[in-house]
This record gives C-alpha cells, sequence and structure tokens, in this order.
C-alpha cells in the first residue's frame, strides 16, 4: 500500500476552452477515509470533457464548481482499499471521483460492478445513458427513424448501435468530419451522417438523410441541430435531451447557457413530446445495461469505441484532445 497518490488538478483557469497547460499533476498523501467512505485504488477514469468545461468556474448542478487547485471530477472504476459494510477490500465499484489514483468516496455514491463485464473499464462507457434514452425517455420502437447529434462522442458511438439493435429502421446522426462521418456508417450502426462543415444548413440535410422525417432523436448538442431535428420529427416523435454541448464546448461564454427557439406550434399539433434527463434520474436501468451490454459484447453485436490512455500524467493532454474532436468514442485513462 504506497503512502501518496497522483491526482490531476486545475493550474490556472483557462482563456477559453481548457488546455493541457492549464493543468498539473501532483503527489499528495493517500487519503484516509472517513465515516461511511471507502478508499478505493482507481483502475482507470474516462476523460469526459463535457463535465469538465462545465464546472469550470461555476456550480451547475450535478458539476462542483472547478476553481485553480481542484480536481476534475469524472466516472472512475476502482478496486476497494478499505471497505464498509457490505463492501469489502477487493470489491471493484464505480464512482464520480475520477482524474486521481486514489480516492476516499462515500459509499453511497460507489456503485458496485459485478462481473457482467470482462473488463472493469468497460463500466466506463456511456451506454448506460444512451440505453436509458433509448428505452425509457424516447424509446424506439421497430422501423423508428433515429436520430443522434454528436454521434461520434461517448454517447453517440454506442447509441446508434442501441437504436439499431432496438429494431430502429433508419438511423442518422451528425458529426464533425468526413473520417468520422465514414467510421459511423461503416462501423457503428448508422445509415447517414450529416456534417457541421456541409455548405446545406442542417434542415436540409436531415431531410435528405430522413426523408420520412424522424420518430426518435437522441440530442446531446442543442442550438441549430435541434432546432433541425424538432422540425422533421413526425407526429407522436419522442425527443431525449441530455447534453448541451453548444454550451459546455462554447470557447468563450462560459456562462452555460444554451437557448434556441422551437416552433411550439409545430410541436404541440404533432403531439411531440420533449424530455431532459440524467441516467441518473433512472437507476434502475444500469444492471439492465450491465447485462445487455455483456450480452452483446459477446454475441459480437456491438462495439465499445475507446482510446485508451496509459498513465495518470497524460490525462491533461486526453482532455485537450477530446475537446479538440480527435476522437471517435470514449477517451479512458488507465491506471
Amino acid at each position: 500500500m504506497p503512502r501518496t497518490s497522483r491526482e490531476v488538478r486545475l493550474a490556472t483557469p483557462p482563456a477559453g476552452l481548457p488546455t493541457a497547460q492549464d493543468f498539473t499533476v501532483v503527489e499528495v498523501a493517500v487519503p484516509e477515509p472517513g465515516p461511511g467512505e471507502l478508499l478505493v485504488r482507481n483502475l482507470g477514469f474516462q476523460v469526459f470533457g463535457a463535465a469538465v468545461t462545465t464546472a469550470l468556474g461555476q456550480d451547475v448542478a450535478g458539476f462542483p464548481a472547478l476553481h485553480p487547485g481542484g480536481v476534475p471530477v469524472g466516472p472512475a472504476v476502482g478496486e476497494v482499499v478499505t471497505g464498509d459494510g457490505d463492501v469489502r477490500p477487493g470489491d471493484l465499484v464505480s464512482h464520480g471521483a475520477g482524474w486521481r489514483e486514489f480516492a476516499a468516496v462515500p459509499a453511497s455514491r460507489c456503485a458496485p460492478l459485478g462481473d457482467a463485464l470482462p473488463d472493469p473499464l468497460l463500466h466506463l462507457s456511456h451506454g448506460w445513458t444512451a440505453y436509458a434514452a433509448l428505452t425509457r425517455v424516447a424509446p424506439v420502437r421497430p422501423g423508428d427513424a433515429v436520430f443522434v447529434s454528436n454521434a461520434a462522442g461517448a454517447i453517440g458511438s454506442l447509441a446508434g448501435q442501441i437504436a439499431r439493435l432496438l429494431g430502429a429502421g433508419r438511423v442518422v446522426g451528425s458529426a464533425g468530419s468526413r473520417e468520422k462521418a465514414r467510421r459511423l456508417v461503416a462501423e457503428l450502426g448508422y445509415d447517414a451522417v450529416v456534417l457541421r462543415d456541409s455548405p446545406q444548413s442542417w434542415g436540409e440535410q436531415l431531410a435528405a438523410a430522413a426523408p420520412d422525417g424522424l420518430d426518435v432523436v437522441v440530442d446531446l448538442v442543442g442550438g441549430e441541430q435541434l432546432r433541425a431535428a424538432a422540425e422533421a420529427a413526425r407526429p407522436h416523435a419522442r425527443i431525449a435531451l441530455t447534453g448541451a454541448l453548444a454550451a459546455q464546448y462554447a470557447p468563450v461564454d462560459r456562462r452555460m447557457r444554451a437557448p434556441v427557439e422551437l416552433d411550439l406550434v409545430q410541436l404541440i399539433t404533432k403531439s411531440v413530446r420533449l424530455e431532459a434527463f440524467r441516467a441518473d434520474d433512472h437507476p434502475d436501468v444500469l444492471p439492465e445495461w450491465n447485462e445487455r451490454f455483456a450480452g452483446w459484447l459477446h454475441a459480437g453485436e456491438i462495439d465499445f469505441p475507446h482510446t485508451r490512455v496509459g498513465g495518470i500524467d497524460r490525462a491533461p493532454q486526453a482532455l485537450q484532445d477530446v475537446l479538440a474532436g480527435l476522437h471517435v468514442g470514449s477517451v479512458l485513462v488507465a491506471l
């Protein structure tokens, strides 16, 4: 058992989106768990760029403010060193105290992992969010046309595959480059992709990609993409709002506001349902997702697109790369 641990801290307030130079990796004493806490040795954490940018300098629900000297928050998995109650040393758990090698975490905020998945780091997929959106909030029905914004991201790269496995008839996504669009169609269950840099508007591209309209939308961006998707919605369409990357990845405006103008007359007359949610709103989904994810992986029916980065020293650069859109799927730091 080492006496010291390393963690990533914000060193300076970013001028715009954060870069690797805005963070530092420091050595600290291994934390002492308090009453009701577990000491966890992290095995890995996800570089969840939206969580970091949302928290910079401000309190947003679920994201404590991140100021210089603070450690970012993010999904992590680890091995319990000191247990409490039903959680024993050696058990694997997931929690939200990533970006460090050891963490003292309230037992109530740790979820036992069990052994459904062959690799603990597979629990860092954002499939839980995508699965909740497509089964609880905007459930997919056989033959539905589905649109997922930011389709090459951690959630979207799984959402297209899940929609297909749930019976969707056509799956359309949005992406920022033609190479990402190629991979989404070739590998990740999408039939067509609309592009950020296209000379055509989002609405024009969606009309061509889904000429009969949309039944299900998983929106991770907001802004003009959400407006175009809402206009393309068919009667009784379902729209799941689970991200606001238009604001979270804004290079200048850090107020975390994502206004968008929608035509309420069209939404009402078509009986379109919009629901904002977070995966935590549906805790019953997690064990169901883990079971189905394990089964689909075993059958070779789903892929978990991700990039693994070795060592906590490389985490700041990994964050910069995520914000620059260099990867498809999740980015994980393995410790």
